[in-house]
């Protein structure tokens, strides 16, 4: 470490606008500063070691010190440290990764796909390419997009405009116009059901209605997460996917997929519209490409509406999209050898099989205390909700104190965990083993038990 310890504590959040938090709350309550990783582990400078529940921010799939992409990134480094893939030039790398992705995703006929720098540019170029789409469809009024509450899908103006969280939307209005959200199918939080399968067809309906009201003619796309992360975990019923797939079938409407979470194993499965048996139009996709050693982001085009693109003998194909920094040789090396290792460990699977054991074991949470209110998951992905009324589910309010004392208790006894507004979310590295989840599950009884005694 080339800065001492003391002038790290000095100097954190002196300087520093963290993400997702107001500057001078940050200067009161200084950020943890990780210092180390290994495995399933994270050490902060001070030497304590905790398990991580979050896998960095869904990102750590393979774990803090995987040799095999540490190797990978080095030696691009050595051969080509940089190189752009603008118009006329490329990489070896950034083909590689390309036809890589395209097998990957071949069950899913995915044609092509875009490169840029993490989640919010694979939903910007998303949203992009859906309105070039149409204009290349000679069907230009298809402008509009509808996305779910609680959805959230990045930080760019196009992104944040479909996004379903206000308070994250607020401070930045007015946004993009065009952009319209119907109700999620969120079974703990509704106004119409506690059936399950009612409430998958009610939210699709209410998609339908929603196009129809717009005008067909008029919606781009549809966008959303397989499974809600950031939004609090929020799992669909098994057939709202099916049917949000037929509703944009019957409208002619796109269908994006963000799998910027979901991707890559997440929910057990190697994207999140396969765990639902559907088949998108365009995926958005990041985190877990890179297992987040370096920073990357994808859109990958289904076959159909690459094809458009492909056919065009005009300009209006070309692609006025992109980063420099858009498939970096050395974020592609690290992805590369990322997809090797996700399949030569089977961490998809572990996922699935080791995610089960943590489902069963997060769900002791509902019963053993009063504070929580529901558990949400799928995989290696859950939430749990903290309450202040848990017959009338009602949840601690934005101004409580309890998931952040809840995180502080957890840190302390060694593990980190996430807190946004009453969630507790939990992610952690998809190779995690089921002992570690056992040490995770057992730190987390032992805050709650904690703060269940104190006064």
């Amino acid at each position: 470490m080339t800065t001492s310890v003391e002038q790290l504590k000095h100097d954190n959040a002196q300087y520093l606008f963290h993400p997702m938090a107001h500057p001078a709350a940050m200067r009161k309550s200084r950020p943890d500063i990780i210092a180390r990783g290994e495995g399933c582990w994270v050490w902060d400078v001070d030497g304590h070691k905790m398990i991580d529940g979050v896998a960095g921010l869904w990102s750590s799939n393979l774990g803090h010190s995987n040799r095999k992409v540490r190797d990978a990134i080095v030696a691009q480094l050595d051969e080509l440290p940089f190189y752009n893939t603008f118009r006329g030039t490329t990489h070896p790398r950034a083909i590689e990764l390309s036809a890589r992705v395209v097998q990957t995703m071949q069950p899913d006929d995915v044609g092509a796909v875009l490169f840029g720098n993490g989640g919010s540019d694979a939903v910007e170029g998303a949203l992009k390419l859906a309105r070039q789409y149409w204009k290349l469809r000679g069907q230009s009024e298809r402008t509009k997009f509808i996305s779910l509450k609680q959805g959230y899908h990045g930080v760019h103006f196009g992104g944040m405009s479909v996004n379903g969280l206000a308070n994250i939307r607020r401070a930045y209005e007015p946004l993009m116009p065009g952009c319209f959200h119907v109700d999620s199918p969120w079974l703990y939080h509704n106004a119409y059901t506690q059936d399950p399968e009612e409430l998958g067809r009610v939210c699709a309906g209410l998609l339908e209605r929603e196009i129809q009201f717009q005008g067909a003619d008029t919606v781009a796309a549809f966008i959303a997460e397989p499974v809600q992360g950031s939004g609090g975990v929020i799992v669909p019923p098994p057939n709202f996917w099916p049917l949000v797939r037929e509703v944009c079938n019957r409208n002619d409407v796109l269908l994006i997929a963000d799998e910027v979470v979901t991707g890559f194993g997440r929910t057990g499965a190697w994207f999140g519209t396969r765990l639902w048996g559907v088949k998108a139009d365009l995926w958005c996709l990041a985190k877990g490409i890179s297992s987040g050693y370096v920073p990357l982001g994808a859109t990958a085009l289904g076959r159909k509406v690459a094809d458009a693109f492909f056919a065009d003998d005009g300009s209006l194909g070309t692609v006025s999209h992109g980063y420099t920094y858009s498939g970096h040789p050395v974020a592609a090396a690290a992805a590369l050898a990322t997809l090797d290792e996700l399949e030569r460990l089977d961490v998809v699977g572990n996922a699935a099989r080791v995610g089960a054991h943590f489902q069963a074991r997060m769900r002791e949470f509902v019963q053993r205390y009063g504070i929580v209110g529901d558990v949400r998951g799928v995989g290696l992905m859950c939430a749990l909700e903290m309450v202040a009324d848990k017959a009338n589910r009602k949840p601690v309010p934005r101004s409580s104190d309890l998931p952040l004392r809840l995180a502080r208790e957890a840190y302390r006894r060694g593990a980190m965990v996430r807190v946004s507004g009453p969630n507790m979310i939990l992610s952690p590295p998809l190779v995690i083993t089921r002992e570690e989840v056992d040490h995770l599950v057992d730190i987390l009884h032992a805050t709650f038990d904690a703060l269940d005694r104190a006064p």
